[in-house]
């Protein structure tokens, strides 16, 4: 028997089933029309947000990476809680103005940026986070087009990475952002061209569990952006730090703990070289926010066992949970947190296999994990699935289609 991730904290049962911000599963299956069915919690998305706050030193604001779920109600709900917003695509910037965000509080990373999408972003008055001179040359061309003076900042592709995280996104050869030593010339470029100079964007790695490592990258990240700013002769506004705060996914992982990282970001802050002085400070957290906050639903339509082993056939699968089965950058396929939401908090009775539907041996959510006995029709929790989740997977593999959405 496999072991299952943790299941986050909070979680209980009426009546046997799951429930989520006090309504049963079942309750919010039926109440959006079937399965497969997200559920987000609003809720558990404003505590993360209140303890993050209370964790971090109030001079660092706290973005939100669209990419980790850009689901309509969730972007309208971060609009009241967060600072800013972090897209990496025309496409993003097309939902965070759809909800109603301010262009001015978004800012826009990714390399292989379209004319286009350069074009929409400096009409709006977004921020570009310039990946390569290449880039910049043409959003200069652009803004000078237009008659704007575009707010441009540049990502840096640090010497180092994260320790520990899960995707490396900094150090050594990287299609992400300019290396740290051609920096200051772009800056200066920047400036001289009259565009408006919004500092630096350094993103080291994400999905890190241990405080030590993120707290290191940050003392490095801070020494880094004093150092370019310092060789860029020209005050630096404004310095994303990255983000890379990960969740509990798997069987041993441990909740991150931000207090400790708050703690030594707030002493760095009051400590800083005159470069940093009046610098504006953000992090760009995704996953962190808002993981934990999903709960993926999908139900039994077959059990079945094959040489001695059971699979409970659902009619989710990989296409709308393509990082549970396995499949999304892991080496080692391991277990997300799976339980049986209609039999939530049962003993464990035998080892069964969660698969979807789909005709691939790859469409695993579990494997060989201890659950309840579970039946046709019971429904199915895939927990940390409100990150990387229903816009991230192949939904129309195979012709299935998107799952439904609910945030509650």
């Amino acid at each position: 028997m496999k072991p299952l991730g943790p299941i986050p904290a909070g979680y209980d049962a009426r009546d046997g089933v799951l429930v989520i911000d006090g309504r049963p599963a079942t309750e919010l299956v039926e109440a959006a029309g079937g399965t497969p069915l997200f559920v987000y919690s609003t809720s558990r998305i404003r505590d993360r947000v209140t303890s993050l706050r209370q964790h971090l030193p109030e001079r660092v604001a706290i973005h939100y990476a669209v990419k980790a779920n850009p689901y309509g109600p969730i972007l309208k709900l971060f609009d009241t809680l967060v600072d800013g917003f972090d897209i990496a695509s025309g496409g993003e910037l097309e939902l965070v103005r759809a909800a109603g965000i301010d262009p001015a509080v978004v800012s826009f990373a990714g390399p292989g940026k379209r004319d286009a999408e350069l074009e929409a972003a400096i009409l709006a008055g977004v921020t570009l986070n310039l990946e390569s001179e290449a880039e910049a040359d043409r959003a200069l061309r652009i803004a000078e087009r237009f008659g704007k003076a575009p707010r441009l900042a540049i990502r840096v592709n640090p010497e180092f990475d994260l320790k520990g995280s899960g995707m490396k996104m900094g150090g050594g050869a990287k299609p992400f952002g300019l290396d740290a030593e051609r920096v200051p010339a772009l800056a200066c470029r920047i400036i001289a061209a009259g565009a408006q100079w919004r500092g630096f964007h350094a993103a080291a790695g994400s999905q890190a569990l241990d405080a030590e490592a993120i707290v290191e990258t940050q003392r490095q990240t801070l020494d880094l952006a004093a150092r370019l700013a310092r060789e860029s002769g020209a005050p630096l506004p404004h310095c994303n730090l990255g983000g890379g705060f990960g969740i509990p996914y798997f069987p041993g992982d441990e909740p991150l703990d931000t207090a400790r990282i708050g703690q030594a970001l707030g002493e760095r802050l009051v400590a800083l070289p005159p470069e940093l002085a009046d610098t504006e400070f953000c992090i760009e957290l995704g996953r962190h926010l808002v993981g934990e906050a999903g709960v993926y639903l999908c139900r039994v339509v077959d059990r079945k066992v094959s040489h001695g082993e059971v699979f409970l056939v659902t009619d989710g699968g990989l296409h709308h949970q393509l990082a549970a089965s396995g499949n999304f950058g892991t080496v080692v396929r391991r277990n997300y947190p799976v339980a049986v939401a209609t039999r939530f908090g049962a003993a464990v009775e035998e080892e069964a296999s969660v698969v979807g539907c789909l005709c691939t041996p790859l469409d695993v959510l579990a494997n060989k994990g201890g659950f309840p006995r579970a039946e046709v029709g019971d429904l199915i929790a895939v927990f940390c699935a409100g990150a990387y989740g229903a816009s991230a997977s192949p939904a129309m593999f195979l012709g299935q289609g998107p799952a439904l959405e609910m945030l509650v």
